[in-house]
């Protein structure tokens, strides 16, 4: 099967991974929400939220916690929203789970219409994901 998440999650693309284990794979959303914002996917190919196993869906909320923690003490959001789209929403075709810090303020309607990320273009992803690595790091250590 040719699956851009599997491709993903296994990093046979390019992604500025922040943190992995033996299920899954958390990297930096190519065109963020907010600085911070990760996607979780499994290394292997699910499709949809229904399908995963035990031990995977473990392995996303382990990591959502962890990441959501991370995020909070490096760019001390407002809250944090933890989404998933299935069906024809999931536009990767492989299960995945966003972690987007938000700020006071913001409609998170643009979210799903792709209209005026807050994201400034000046941010570089190489120095979120050392800024993001430092941080989780320092959580499980």
């Amino acid at each position: 099967m040719d699956c851009l998440g599997c491709s993903l999650a296994n990093k046979n693309d390019q992604v500025h991974v922040v943190f992995e284990d033996d299920y899954v794979c958390c990297f930096l959303d190519h065109d963020p929400y907010n600085e911070g914002h990760v996607l979780i996917l499994p290394k292997k190919h699910i499709y949809d939220v229904e399908e995963l196993d035990e031990n995977t869906a473990n392995a996303i909320m382990k990591a959502s916690m962890l990441l959501s923690k991370a995020i909070k003490r490096l760019f001390n959001p407002d809250g944090i929203t933890i989404c998933q789209n299935g069906g024809i929403f999931n536009e990767l075709t492989h299960y995945h789970m966003h972690v987007v810090p938000r700020y006071k303020d913001q409609s998170f309607a643009t979210f799903y219409t792709g209209e005026d990320n807050y994201i400034e273009e000046g941010i570089i992803l190489m120095e979120t994901r050392r800024k993001l690595i430092d941080v989780v790091n320092e959580i499980i250590n």
